[in-house]
């Protein structure tokens, strides 16, 4: 009997398999586990209230980001609800013996930028956090996923979790993206292509050309919004671009350890034969820096492009959801998108935070200011992205530019630390979700790459990065 090649995705999975279970379960071994300061404190509580201890408190890795003040100079209770939360996450982290990254010291962060770039997170690797965008660590060809409360919990006494196994999906991007169109135009343009459900029950590959050409930072960023598909998983083959970026980082292998760990990922790749349960072809070369215009990712047009009228949809269903996000927006049917003025724009979140990220923005705004009546941020990933982007003189530019230089977190992203988007107030944003009142009650949030959100700062309205004088 011919066996068929094994998929990416498959090659992890059978590997972390500790018990085949029923209907196609598995009880899976979890190689990494990355806490916060809203899902870590309840997860270790749980635990510590069972009588249990951790499993393997090796393995896991705490850091404040969701609730911290991203304030010039904050302090853990700059937000007093995030103080107390800090405040917990440390005791607990402490009491139980994981590792903390806190606030002020080299590699707290987003917890999605953070366990990337300390190594934390390698190829090949089973990683879950108590957050859905735990997706974006497939960018190094991890099999990553958020869990809930209970699934932490049981992962902290076990270090396993039980599974059930999703079928494959392959998103090949062939060609090339042009000048000026980034991964987060790409990941945007094929959710609006394929819909905010296209992923559900699948883990998706992404592979073709225009991956293959991307930095590891941009693969992170394609990951991240597998989410946003629908998608529990997303993943990249790594590749040398994977390994070179590993090497040195803190917590990777070391040495000979190293070589023979980047051996192995070497063979983390989908075989020839291997067949997916959906493939899909995407052509990189038509991509535009593209925008959302409404209140799902999948509302996603090209930065030159009319906003939908509800009056061209097929089925009333549609019609009804168009005109909903429509008026929540206040948008005029019809209208070019370009052209919208904005009150904020915001630079950051697990998307959009990394140095390479800041850089982009950077090389819109070099010589130019911040559009009178706009609020703009900039919110480096992690300490590290910061030191970073300082030490080449990033937060001066933006700073003399009219940007407000913070330190890093979460911050406007998820608006669970004080800081929000005014009611009606319309912004540009890096993140990757535009719900109703994700930034803030009645927020309107457009989802853009860092180019894109950095032009609208510097117009004062929705404008392509590219046609700036």
């Amino acid at each position: 009997m011919i066996m068929a090649g094994r998929t990416l995705f498959d090659k992890i999975w059978d590997a972390h398999v500790i018990r085949e279970l029923a209907d196609g379960w598995a009880l899976l071994h979890i190689d990494r586990h990355l806490l916060h300061d809203l899902s870590g404190p309840p997860a270790l509580a749980d635990v510590a209230s069972r009588g249990l201890s951790l499993h393997d408190p090796d393995l896991v890795f705490a850091t404040p980001d969701h609730a911290v003040s991203s304030e010039p100079g904050r302090i853990a209770t700059t937000f007093p609800l995030g103080g107390k939360l800090h405040a917990e996450l440390k005791a607990r982290t402490q009491s139980a013996g994981v590792r903390l990254f806190d606030l002020g010291e080299p590699g707290q962060g987003i917890v999605h930028v953070m366990g990337p770039e300390l190594g934390i997170v390698l190829p090949g690797l089973t990683v879950i956090c108590g957050d859905s965008h735990t997706c974006t660590n497939g960018g190094l060809g991890a099999l990553a996923f958020g869990v809930g409360s209970s699934e932490s919990t049981h992962a902290l006494a076990t270090q396993t979790l039980r599974q059930q196994k999703p079928q494959r999906m392959l998103i090949r991007s062939e060609g090339q993206l042009g000048p000026g169109v980034s991964a987060k135009d790409l990941a945007l343009h094929i959710i609006g292509q394929l819909g905010a459900d296209a992923g559900v029950g699948y883990a998706v590959e992404f592979a073709g050309e225009a991956v293959r050409a991307m930095d590891i930072e941009a693969r992170l960023t394609l990951c991240n919004l597998t989410v946003e598909l629908g998608a529990r998983y997303g993943l990249v083959a790594p590749d040398e671009k994977t390994i070179e970026w590993l090497r040195d980082r803190p917590f990777a292998p070391k040495g000979d350890l190293f070589e023979e760990a980047a051996r192995h990922w070497r063979t983390l790749t989908s075989d020839k034969d291997a067949v997916f349960d959906r493939e899909e072809l995407i052509d990189a070369n038509t991509v535009k820096p593209t925008i959302t215009w409404g209140t799902s990712p999948q509302h996603a047009i090209a930065v030159d492009a009319r906003i939908p009228d509800p009056a061209a949809a097929t089925d009333d269903a549609t019609r009804s959801a168009i005109a909903a996000a429509l008026e929540y927006m206040g948008l005029e049917p019809g209208a070019y998108i370009a052209g919208t003025p904005v009150d904020r724009v915001f630079i950051g979140s697990c998307t959009n935070s990394r140095l390479s990220d800041l850089r982009a923005a950077a090389e819109v705004v070099r010589g130019r200011h911040v559009a009178p009546g706009v609020t703009a941020w900039v919110v480096p990933g992690s300490e590290n992205v910061r030191s970073a982007a300082e030490a080449e003189g990033l937060h001066t530019l933006f700073e003399s530019a009219g940007f407000s230089w913070r330190e890093p977190g979460c911050s406007m992203c998820v608006a669970a630390n004080g800081e929000q988007v005014p009611p009606k107030a319309r912004c540009i944003s890096t993140s990757n979700r535009n719900f109703v009142g994700r930034q803030g009650p009645e927020a309107r949030t457009h989802l853009a790459s860092p180019a894109v959100a950095a032009a609208a700062a510097i117009a004062g309205y929705i404008t392509d990065a590219r046609t700036l004088p």
